[in-house]
């Protein structure tokens, strides 16, 4: 098979999400998506790219000479050859950050790589979509996302956290949805139920706008 990825983006930005949030950071968006979430803000990823060697990405990568960088999507786990970039990246020097959507076995992740893992919420309309399997192949370096629409998909996220026993695992992560559910209550229901979780809002879109590509 040849070594190469449909590229979307490549381009360095700071990092809105995660608990790396705030830090410079490289991305590396790759084309194509499984899943289509009712609140997807990057929908231009599900077709839009070209095909670029292995060698090349990483070249583009290390031009921007910083330490940490995201692979991300559209679904980067759709297209094989982005285990091998993963782990040549990570053999380079680089802390490297996966944002998966969870409904794609993650076993052949290299275990440096910090997985970030959302476990789609009823909101999105790609709840049954999610693979629980992956829980089991997460570690204290790793992260789960709840993209969270409304008190139905708290209350879900909620439910699956204490189901799998998530906070015990790694840091959970609760994000409202864009322009849909206020940040302020999002943190009031966290905050009354005591919840051991990180809140988190879309930095890059509080800097350059919702809309904004290559951010």
């Amino acid at each position: 098979m040849a070594e190469t990825l449909v590229i979307n983006e490549i381009f360095h930005s700071i990092q809105g999400e995660s608990s790396y949030a705030g830090l410079p950071c490289v991305f590396v968006r790759l084309t194509a998506c499984n899943l289509r979430c009712a609140w997807c803000d990057t929908t231009y990823s599900f077709n839009e790219g070209k095909p670029m060697a292995l060698g090349e990405v990483i070249v583009k990568v290390l031009e921007y000479n910083c330490p940490l960088v995201e692979i991300t999507g559209g679904e980067p786990l759709l297209q094989p050859n982005v285990f091998l970039l993963m782990a040549r990246l990570c053999d380079l020097g680089k802390r490297v950050l996966l944002e998966t959507g969870g409904s794609i076995d993650m076993s052949p992740v290299d275990p440096r790589v910090v997985k970030i893992m959302d476990l789609k919420c009823p909101g999105s309309g790609e709840c049954g979509r999610n693979c629980y399997d992956n829980i089991r192949l997460l570690d204290k370096k790793d992260e789960v996302k709840f993209v969270i629409a409304d008190r139905a998909d708290y209350d879900w996220a909620r439910q699956m956290m204490t189901e799998h026993q998530l906070a015990g695992i790694c840091t959970v992560l609760f994000s409202p949805v864009w322009n849909t559910l206020p940040l302020k209550t999002l943190a009031d229901w966290v905050m009354a139920d005591r919840l051991p979780v990180r809140l988190q809002t879309q930095l890059h879109k509080h800097i350059w706008g919702a809309d904004a590509r290559g951010v």
